[in-house]
């Protein structure tokens, strides 16, 4: 299982030139969803305006599919004002755009677990789009238009205290939850027991663990010992 710090440095790279909210929201949604069993990689952070445009040329002059309707300097991207992710699978290499996936098995797919925590951070989903739907896509436009920001217009200095604040609530409730962490044990598919998650660790039963996959479980009170005993050994 990987650390929260081995799943946040995957992301390091793509979080330099974001606004310092931005870049604030986004640790903070690493985390979040790392909390919820759900480990994703910012794929993309800030974008130039040649890589805007490189883009924007997709299925119109380049081939591919078109996947943007904003021309260079058209883009949040291009102001450090939005982020693109994707699913980290287990093996903690190969990733995922499956928007239905539900590797924690909670019923709720991992996208959406995302975007749940997403949002709680302040962040737009790109999902809720109408022209072009952009799932991988969460932006902060502190009701700027891209126009503005390429006149040189900022965010104020209200707006990104409040943005602070609801990254900094989010956070609070993290803290008081994060020491009891309830996750499943699933055995071949199949629950045996409930396990603690805390600090990047899950601790599980091991004798409903072991008995689910056939071996018995001994302990011995005077060593404090235990023996698990598979069916091969027997």
């Amino acid at each position: 299982m990987l650390t929260l710090d081995q799943v946040k440095l995957k992301s390091h790279k793509h979080l330099i030139g974001l606004h310092p909210v931005l870049a604030a929201a986004t640790v903070a949604l690493i985390e979040r969803c790392y909390a919820r069993g759900v480990n994703i990689i910012i794929t993309q952070g800030l974008r130039t305006i040649e890589e805007q445009n490189a883009l924007y040329a997709q299925g119109r002059t380049k081939p591919g599919k078109i996947v943007t309707n904003a021309k260079g300097g058209s883009s949040y991207h291009n102001f450090g004002l939005a982020i693109d992710f994707v699913l980290l699978l287990p093996d903690g290499k190969q990733v995922s755009w499956d928007l239905k996936r539900d590797g924690d098995c909670d019923k709720t797919a991992d996208w959406m677990e995302v975007v749940q925590e997403a949002k709680a951070l302040g962040f737009e989903w790109g999902g809720d789009f109408v022209s072009i739907k952009d799932a991988p896509h969460f932006q902060m436009t502190f009701g700027l238009k891209t126009a503005q920001l390429r006149a040189g217009k900022e965010p104020t200095a209200a707006q990104v205290k409040v943005a602070y604040a609801k990254i900094d609530k989010c956070k609070g409730e993290a803290d008081e939850v994060k020491k009891d962490v309830i996750v499943r044990v699933l055995v071949d598919g199949k629950k045996v027991a409930d396990g603690v998650a805390d600090e990047g660790v899950t601790y599980t039963p091991a004798r409903a663990v072991a008995e689910a996959l056939g071996a018995t479980v001994d302990y011995d009170v005077k060593t404090k010992t235990m023996t698990i005993t598979s069916k091969g050994d027997r």
